[in-house]
């Protein structure tokens, strides 16, 4: 684990990316996923908007990075979430028409 500097100087353990960091792939029912889909997507998750379930609101996040990506090829990317939540990986369409969600792995400190 690398070792991050706090403000007062001293030296912790740590991921260096902020308190919990959720990688999580995104798609759109198995097809190619468009620029204008990603950027939907990225929208929703970052809102916190719900599509599935109007009434409830889900966890907002902080995109902190977007994987290899290509607009009509890549059928499945990458995003690292920055946030205190959970994404919701289990209504298909929640933060985008047809997204679907799944996480990879989740990193504290």
């Amino acid at each position: 684990m690398a070792g991050i500097t706090d403000v007062n100087g001293k030296v912790r353990a740590g991921n260096g990316l902020g308190g919990k960091t959720t990688i999580v792939s995104v798609g759109v029912g198995g097809g190619a996923i468009s620029q204008a889909q990603l950027d939907g997507i990225v929208q929703g998750i970052t809102s916190g908007a719900s599509l599935v379930n109007s009434n409830a609101k889900t966890d907002a996040f902080t995109v902190a990075a977007v994987g290899a990506f290509e607009a009509g090829v890549t059928t499945s990317a990458k995003l690292a979430l920055q946030g205190t939540g959970t994404p919701n990986t289990a209504d298909a369409g929640e933060y985008f028409a047809a997204a679907t969600v799944a996480i990879d792995a989740t990193f504290t400190d």
